[in-house]
Formats: structure tokens, sequence, C-alpha cells
């Protein structure tokens, strides 16, 4: 891992000409199945929505200090807590769906020795409902890092069934579960005042000074890009946290000095039929890793009403100017450039 760059003052990260601080984290150098192959198990991949190790890797060794404790409010089938644990961190994970969470401990119990078995754990819940599940953790998190779900609908697809004039994705895998509650059936106005919960609950969870980093994607929803990388700086900052970088992630191997996209057959045949209905789409090349920041010192929280907030993404509580002390070394790379939310 490259070293971190000399620490800068959040006053100087919090410029208003320039928000924050812009990095490039090459993540799929290799294909997410060879990052996985021997170190999770191989049912693994009927998740429909997996977070690369490497990136998780990179987030955790970033982000979090050695002996730290990381959180992954809704960590699916464990790949933050797993990469999280092999590096000596401890990691606690919530996940609704029980599938997924017992899939998430037979992966840790796979990476992990029987002497650190301990430093890792998932708990069955919704992330909804942070404060109460993870009640004995309140106030002591050093990270809380999740790839929350897209708005989309995600599935594992089923390539005999569609050759054969079926649905292209398995209906038992589509938004993660058939239980209209979980979140990955949200969509719109719902989905922002839901997450805006789930952000108010990380809050609470994190250590003055802790650390939310989010992983998202701008995805095209009947013709349209829903800019969920900007919808979560506003979420998160309305919550009252302080945004402190914004990471390209790429999803694409870097060869010769130009990008050669990975993209699944899911992504290529919604991008064909995109094209098809004459929509300018374009396979994915990255996702937008977001930081923030709880604030090291207690402040009023914002007046606005979180669910208000979410409806109405106008209302913007801006974050406080300064912070007291320097903000957490940032990767190398990192320069003084604007986010890129909604950008793409």
């Amino acid at each position: 891992m490259a070293p971190h760059a000399t620490p800068t003052r959040a006053a100087a990260i919090l410029d208003a000409a320039e928000p924050v601080p812009l990095a490039v984290w090459p993540c799929a150098q290799t294909t997410g199945h060879i990052q996985r192959a021997g170190r999770y198990l191989p049912e693994s991949t009927t998740h429909p929505a997996k977070m690369l190790p490497e990136l998780a890797r990179r987030i955790t060794g970033e982000y979090a200090p050695p002996g730290g404790l990381v959180v992954d409010p809704m960590c699916g089938i464990g790949t933050t807590l797993v990469e999280a644990a092999t590096q000596g961190r401890r990691s606690v994970g919530v996940e609704l769906e029980p599938r997924w969470a017992d899939l998430a401990r037979r992966n840790l119990g796979l990476a992990l020795p029987p002497e650190h078995a301990g430093l890792g754990e998932v708990r069955v819940g919704d992330a909804r409902h942070l404060p109460e599940l993870l009640a004995d953790l309140v106030g002591t998190v050093d990270l809380v890092a999740t790839s929350p779900p897209y708005a989309c609908t995600p599935g594992m697809i089923d390539k005999p069934a569609w050759r054969q004039g079926g649905a292209l994705a398995r209906r038992d895998t589509e938004n993660y579960s058939a239980d209209r509650g979980n979140l990955g059936h949200a969509r719109g106005q719902a989905y922002l005042a839901e997450m805006a919960t789930v952000y108010a609950g990380c809050l609470q969870l994190l250590r003055p000074g802790g650390l939310l980093v989010t992983v998202t994607r701008n995805l095209r929803r009947q013709g349209r890009v829903f800019d969920l990388a900007g919808q979560t700086v506003r979420l998160a900052e309305q919550a009252g946290y302080q945004y402190l970088q914004h990471l390209v992630a790429l999803l694409a191997a870097v060869r010769d000095s130009a990008l050669h996209a990975r993209p699944s057959f899911w992504q290529l045949t919604q991008t064909r039929r995109a094209r098809q209905r004459g929509e300018p789409a374009s396979l994915l090349a990255h996702e937008d890793v977001l930081v923030f920041q709880r604030p090291l010192t207690s402040g009023s929280p914002p007046a606005t009403n979180q669910a208000d907030a979410a409806a109405d993404p106008q209302r913007r509580q801006p974050g406080p100017s300064t912070l007291d002390g320097p903000p957490p070394a940032l990767p190398s790379g990192a320069g003084s450039h604007r986010p890129l939310g909604g950008g793409r």
C-alpha cells in the first residue's frame, strides 16, 4: 500500500473553493473472482452486489487504525469484515437477511485462524436501528464502511433461463430479498429518507473524529442517471458529518495507460439494451468512495429533520467550517480537486 500523504489542516480541506481532495484507486487489476479465490466461499458469488475485496482492503487499511473497530451496517457476505479482520482490525457487521449473515460468518471462519476468530462478528438486524442493535458500541467505532443499496434492481443472472426466453436475473436474488421491507426495494424519496436514518445511526456509533466511508455508483433508472454520490454527500452533511475526501475506485484494469473495462454479463446486456433504446449508456468504470468524519467537538445537531431533509435535497445544512486539529492522513495521490458527485 502506498504511504500516506502529509496531512493537511482541516481548514484547507474544507475551503469553499476546493471542498475535498480527490484520489484514484486502481482496485480491479485482477478480477473479483481472482480476488476472492481461496479466501471466500464459492457461494459468495450468489450475492447480487459484492464489494471488491481490494477496495474493502484499501478502505479498512487506510481509514481504521491497527487494532481499531470497524462496522459495516449492511455487510452482505462480509467482504468489509473479512478484509478488516485479516488486517488486525476488529470488525462487526449487521445484515438483515439471515442467509447472507450466515454466509458472512462462514467467510470470516474461512479467512481467520481460530486464534483470531474474535476479530469478526455478524449480527442479524436492520441497519435502520443501529443504536439499538449495537448499543454496546455506541460512541466507540473508528470506522463505519459500507456499500448501501444503489436504488436500482440488482440480481443474480440466470443465463440458462435467459437463453430460453426467461428473465435475465433470478427472481429470488433481486433486491437482495423478497421482503419488501428490505432497503434494497426502496426507491426515490423513500430511499433517501431511509438512508438518512441509517447515516444518523452510524453517527451515533462513531467516536468523535471517527469516519464514515460509503461506496456508491451513479446508475441509470428509467433512462435517467440517479446522482447517488451527490445525494449521499447531502444526506451525510445533513446528518452532521463533515465531508473529507472523494476517491474514484476503478472497476476497470489499468493497462498501458488505458482503462480496460471488466463488465459482468448483466452490465453488458443492460448497456446494450439501453443503447438500443437510444440512451447514451456506457459501461461503468468506477465507483465513488466518499469519506466523512464525525466532528471532533460536540455541537448542536442540524435543525433539519432527517426525513424532511431527504425529501427535499435542496435544504442543505452546511457543516462546521473547521475542525479541532488535523484530519486523518489522506491516501497517497490525494490532491485538491472538486468532488465528482453528479459529474458522471
